[in-house]
């Protein structure tokens, strides 16, 4: 499938380090809303890789995402994730800039800043308050149905 890059040194600190026990357990506690079997997350130095299966391409996104939005992790890469549905999504990335907000970013991507809920919806695996995200994070930002 792929790779994502990250920003090394910025992203969440883990309790106990960036290891890969600890990770994994990031990405399983959203396993509700991204179901991922037979997980296996292998770190690297600073490069995660992301093993298992998924239901479908959104939810290898949200694991990557939760992965790379590391402190440490600075590449995820998820070549070996088999899908159930391999059905492709149309979703764009962005890297949150020094003066973003949620609100900032619905205008730009929707041309409506009231629109921003959908975006921290999207992101719940990476985003738990919608006032509290950082430079360098990447989130998803959803395609809206008319």
């Amino acid at each position: 499938m792929g790779f994502f890059d990250f920003v090394k040194d910025t992203g969440k600190k883990l309790f106990g380090g960036n290891d890969e026990e600890a990770i994994k357990k990031e990405i399983e506690e959203n396993n509700e809303t991204m179901p991922f079997a037979n997980l296996e997350v292998i770190k690297e130095g600073d490069v995660v890789t992301l093993k298992g299966e998924a239901n479908n391409a959104e939810d290898v996104t949200k694991a990557a995402l939760i992965s790379g939005n590391v402190e440490g992790v600075s590449k995820v890469v998820f070549d070996d994730v088999k899908l159930k549905d391999e059905t492709p999504i149309e979703e764009k990335l962005y890297e949150i800039q020094a003066g973003d907000n949620l609100s900032k970013i619905a205008k730009e991507f929707y041309g409506d800043a009231n629109k921003y809920r959908a975006i921290f919806d999207a992101n719940l695996e990476v985003i738990k308050d919608p006032d509290k995200i950082y430079i360098g994070q990447k989130i998803r930002i959803p395609t809206l149905l008319a």
